[in-house]
C-alpha cells in the first residue's frame, strides 16, 4: 500500500495513474473534499496523517513548499513504519532539502527527494521528467517504481538536495523563457503587430536550438571570439526599450539585461561577445 499527500492537480494525477496499475493507494489532502473526489478512483482518503500512512511502504507528497512537508510528516510519523521510504515530489529550497534527509536519517527513516518537470497530464500518463538524488542504493531500489511514474528518470548523484537543485535550475529557466515571450508580445503591441503574427517568427526561428551551443561557449570562457560583441547586443537593447518607451510600453526582462550589459561595458568587455555577461558566474 501506498500513502499519498498532496491531492491537487499534479497529485491527483500521480494517484490516477497508481490506481490505474492497481496499487493500494490511501489518501490525504489539506483541503479533504479533493482527497475524498479520488475515492471514486478507488483510493481511500483519510482526514488524518497518522492513519493514511499505518501500513504503506511509501509514502509520496506534492505539497506547496518546505514549510508545508515538514508540517505534514511531522502529523504523519506516529503512523510510519520502521521500514517506509519517503517520496517527495515537491519543489523545495536545495538547503531545506538536505536538512530534511538529515533529520529523517538520523531518525532511522529513508528520504528520497524527486521532484518532477511534469503537469497533471504527465503525471496520469506516466510522461515527462523526474529528478532524484540521494543515497544510490535506495534510489536504484526505488527506480523501477519511480520510472514508472515518469517516462525520463534522471538520477543526479549522491548529496540528498543536488535534485532540488536542478529543479530550481529548470523551473528559473521557465521563468526567464516566459518573461522573454512576454517582453516580445508587448513590444509587438507597441509597434503595431499583432500577437499572433509575432509569433510566427518561431516558427521558422528557434532558439532552443542554440541553447545547447551557447552553454558551451559560455563555460568555455572564450569571450574574446566575438560573434556578436556586446556593444552592438547592447546597441539592441537600446533600439528595443527606446522604441517600446516611444510607444508607451514597458518591458519587464530587457531593462535588467541591459542593466547588466552597461556594466560589462564599463568594464573594458565591450568587444567582446556578449556571452561575457555569464563570466562571474562561471568563475573565468
Amino acid at each position: 500500500m501506498i500513502a499519498y499527500f498532496g491531492t491537487g492537480l499534479l497529485g491527483s494525477g500521480f494517484v490516477r495513474a497508481l490506481r490505474r496499475r492497481g496499487q493500494d493507494v490511501h489518501v490525504w489532502n489539506r483541503t479533504p473534499a479533493k482527497a475524498q473526489a479520488l475515492e471514486a478512483e478507488g483510493a481511500k482518503a483519510f482526514v488524518d496523517p497518522a492513519e493514511a500512512v499505518r501500513g504503506a511502504k511509501r509514502v509520496h507528497l506534492t505539497l506547496s513548499d518546505d514549510a508545508a512537508v515538514d508540517e505534514v510528516l511531522e502529523r504523519a510519523r506516529p503512523g510510519l513504519a520502521a521500514d517506509v521510504v519517503l517520496v517527495d515530489h515537491t519543489t523545495t529550497s536545495p538547503s531545506g532539502t538536505a536538512a530534511r534527509a538529515a533529520r529523517w536519517a538520523e531518525r532511522g527513516i529513508a528520504f528520497q527527494h524527486a521532484p518532477v518537470f511534469m503537469g497533471p497530464q504527465n503525471a496520469l500518463e506516466s510522461t515527462g521528467i523526474m529528478l532524484a538524488s540521494g543515497d544510490r542504493a535506495r534510489f536504484d531500489s526505488l527506480a523501477p517504481e519511480l520510472g514508472a511514474m515518469t517516462g525520463k528518470l534522471l538520477y543526479l548523484g549522491p548529496q540528498p538536495e543536488r535534485a532540488a537543485s536542478f529543479k530550481l535550475f529548470g523551473n528559473m529557466f521557465l521563468m526567464f523563457m516566459t518573461a522573454g515571450v512576454a517582453d516580445v508580445l508587448a513590444l509587438a503591441k507597441a509597434v503595431g503587430v499583432e500577437p499572433a503574427d509575432a509569433a510566427s517568427l518561431f516558427d521558422a526561428f528557434n532558439p532552443a536550438a542554440t541553447i545547447g551551443a551557447r552553454v558551451t561557449r559560455i563555460l568555455e570562457g572564450d569571450f574574446a571570439h566575438a560573434s556578436w560583441e556586446l556593444t552592438m547586443a547592447r546597441k539592441d537593447a537600446r533600439l528595443m526599450l527606446d522604441e517600446a518607451a516611444l510607444h508607451g510600453a514597458s518591458l519587464a526582462v530587457v531593462p535588467a539585461i541591459a542593466k547588466e550589459m552597461d556594466r560589462w561595458i564599463e568594464r573594458g568587455h565591450g568587444k567582446d561577445d556578449w556571452t561575457v555577461i555569464a563570466k562571474d558566474a562561471i568563475g573565468k
